[in-house]
C-alpha cells in the first residue's frame, strides 16, 4: 500500500519507445516455518535484508508483510535475475531469524483479523480515515513500473490498458486461501482490495489535467490521505514519467514475475503507439469492467471470463490469446515474444499460482502443506 519507491531512479534516462525501462515491486508474507502461520516480525526481516538490498526493501502496512523492488531494466532477463536475487535475499534474511517468506496474495494460515499494523505516523492517519478496511489488508500484490515520456502519456496509456486488467488478474491469480480456508476464488486479494474508495480499475481520463483535478477533489474531500493512497490498479507516478500497473497478486515465482513484466510492458508499448496515433481508447462500461474483474478473480485461468468491451462470456484462454495478438508486434520489438509464448503455454499446462496452491492442499488436505509448497516455490520457481 506504500507510494511507489521510484526514488531509486530520481532522474529518468532518455525514453526508449521500443524497450522502455521496466521495474518490479513485490510484497511477501512472513511466516513461521513451524506453525506455518504468518508472523508479525516483518521489521526484523527488513532490517536483515537491508544489509544486502538497502533501500530496495521496506516494511508494509501490516507487520506480516515485507516489500522488495528491483531497479529499472531494459531487458526482461536482467529484471528477472534481479527478482530472483531479491527473493533469495529476503528468504535468507528471514531464515536468519528462524522465519520464511512466501509469495502469496493472501495468508494461508494465521490470525490476521484485525492485523497488527506497522508503527508509522502515515499508517495512523490511514487507520483514522479508513478504519476497519484495514482488517483484510494482509494481502500481497505484484507491481510493474514502466517508463513513459511524460505523465500526460501515462494517463492516456492507462485508458488503453483498462480492457486487459481482468486478463492480468486471471493470469497471475495466486490468492485462493484465507486464514485456513479455501475462499473459492482464485484471487481473493482482488476482492479484498476492491472495497477501498479509490481502488480497482481507474476511471477513463481524457487528459492529465482531468486526472489531477479528480485527485485534487478526492484529497479535499478527505478520501485520500496522500498521493500514495490512490490505489487504482493503474496509476501514474506523482513525481516521475512512469506508469504503475498494480492489478495482480504477487506472482508465485520469479519466472511468472518476468512473464508479467514482459506482458505489461508490451501492452504499454502498444497503447503508447495508439495514443501517439490519436486513438483515445475504448470507453468501457463500468458495470461490465467490474463484472469482468469479479469473474477473473473467481475463476483465474481455469474458467471463463467476461470481455469488458463486448460483455461476452469467453474461455479465459481465448481472452489471453486476444491479449497476445493485440501486443504481439510490441513483444516482437522487445524480443520477448518467444519467452512469453513458452511461459504462457507452461502456465496453461500447470495452472496458475492459485491452482497450484489448491493442488498442494489436495494431496493431504493440510493447509500447512500449501505453506511449505509456497516457501519452496517463492525462491526455486521453475518453468518446464
Amino acid at each position: 500500500m506504500t507510494e511507489t519507491v521510484e526514488s531509486a531512479q530520481p532522474v529518468p534516462p532518455p525514453f526508449n519507445a521500443t524497450r522502455p525501462l521496466v521495474g518490479v515491486e513485490e510484497e511477501y508474507l512472513v511466516v513461521d516455518p513451524l506453525t506455518r502461520e504468518v508472523s508479525p516480525r516483518a521489521a526484523e526481516v527488513i532490517a536483515q535484508a537491508a544489509r544486502e538490498l538497502g533501500e530496495r526493501t521496506s516494511t508494509e502496512i501490516t507487520r506480516f508483510q515485507v516489500e522488495a523492488k528491483t531497479p529499472p531494466y531494459a531487458g526482461i532477463s536482467g529484471l528477472e535475475e534481479q527478482v530472483r536475487h531479491m527473493r533469495a535475499a529476503m528468504a535468507a534474511a528471514a531464515g536468519e531469524h528462524g522465519l520464511a517468506v512466501v509469495a502469496s496474495g493472501t495468508p494461508v494460515l494465521g490470525d490476521v483479523v484485525p492485523p497488527l499494523i506497522t508503527d508509522h505516523p502515515r499508517y495512523g492517519v490511514g487507520i483514522a480515515t479508513y478504519r476497519s478496511l484495514h482488517d483484510e489488508q494482509t494481502i500481497c500484490a505484484g507491481h510493474v513500473h514502466v517508463h513513459l515520456p511524460d505523465r500526460e502519456a501515462a494517463v492516456l496509456v492507462s485508458n488503453h490498458l483498462r480492457p486487459w486488467l481482468p486478463v492480468l488478474i486471471a493470469m497471475m491469480a495466486n490468492s485462493p486461501m484465507w486464514a485456513g480456508r479455501d475462499t473459492g476464488y482464485a484471487s481473493w486479494r482482488t476482492l479484498c482490495w476492491g472495497k477501498w474508495p479509490v481502488a480497482g480499475p481507474p476511471p477513463y481520463f481524457s487528459s492529465l489535467a482531468e486526472f489531477d483535478e479528480l485527485v485534487g477533489r478526492l484529497t479535499e474531500a478527505g478520501v485520500l490521505v496522500d498521493p500514495g493512497t490512490i490505489f487504482w490498479d493503474i496509476r501514474p507516478s506523482s513525481r516521475l514519467p512512469t506508469l504503475e500497473i498494480r492489478v495482480t497478486d504477487v506472482p508465485a515465482t520469479a519466472e511468472e514475475a518476468g512473464l508479467l513484466a514482459a506482458v505489461v510492458r508490451a501492452l504499454v508499448v502498444t497503447a503508447l503507439g495508439r495514443v501517439t496515433a490519436s486513438d483515445p481508447g475504448p470507453r468501457l462500461s463500468a458495470e461490465l469492467l467490474r463484472a469482468a474483474y469479479w469473474q477473473a478473480a473467481r475463476d483465474g485461468l481455469e474458467g471463463h471470463g467476461i470481455s469488458p468491451v463486448t460483455g461476452e462470456l469467453l474461455a479465459t484462454g481465448d481472452l489471453l490469446d486476444a491479449l497476445v495478438r493485440y501486443s504481439r508486434p510490441a513483444l516482437e520489438e522487445t524480443g520477448d515474444l518467444e519467452m512469453v509464448t513458452e511461459r504462457l503455454a507452461w502456465l496453461r499446462a500447470v495452472g496458475t499460482g492459485a491452482a497450484r496452491q489448491r493442488a498442494a492442499l489436495a494431496v493431504r488436505g493440510r493447509h500447512a502443506d500449501v505453506v511449505d509448497y509456497l516457501v519452496r516455490q517463492t525462491t526455486s520457481g521453475g518453468v518446464g
